[in-house]
């Protein structure tokens, strides 16, 4: 399969494709005669499960350790499950940031009502921040 066909059947750009085989994320494909990329269908599952882990939070980087698991013919699902242990904890840590700031803003938005900016020194650009 040419890459112009991979690329139209996997949903995405020859750019990406060939960016995914510079990274090590797609084997190097087999060339014609003509020295066009020849990829096997095969790799379209793999460029299926790039996307997933991608929209799953996993980093290419992490993407291609999952890859590489599997290229040496073992099963990478308890990888796997780290990696999605580890981006569940980062988004727990995100969302607990999250609800502290979102606490902070609506404690200083309701201190700004009404708005009096007399209230502010001179040497104060704002005093609800």
């Amino acid at each position: 399969m040419r890459i112009g066909e991979l690329a139209a059947a996997a949903g995405t750009s020859t750019k990406t494709l060939r960016f995914y085989e510079d990274q090590g994320l797609l084997p190097a494909p087999d060339r014609t005669p003509a020295g066009y990329r020849d990829y096997r269908p095969d790799v379209l599952s793999r460029l299926d499960f790039i996307r997933r882990g991608q929209a799953a939070g996993l980093t290419l980087a992490q993407v291609k350790q999952v890859l590489d698991i599997r290229d040496d013919g073992q099963a990478p699902c308890a990888h796997v499950r780290d990696l999605l242990d580890e981006r569940l904890a980062e988004i727990e840590y995100q969302l607990r940031s999250l609800t502290v700031l979102r606490d902070t803003l609506t404690e200083l938005r309701e201190a700004a009502i009404p708005v009096r900016p007399d209230t502010c020194g001179p040497d104060q650009v704002c005093r609800y921040v």
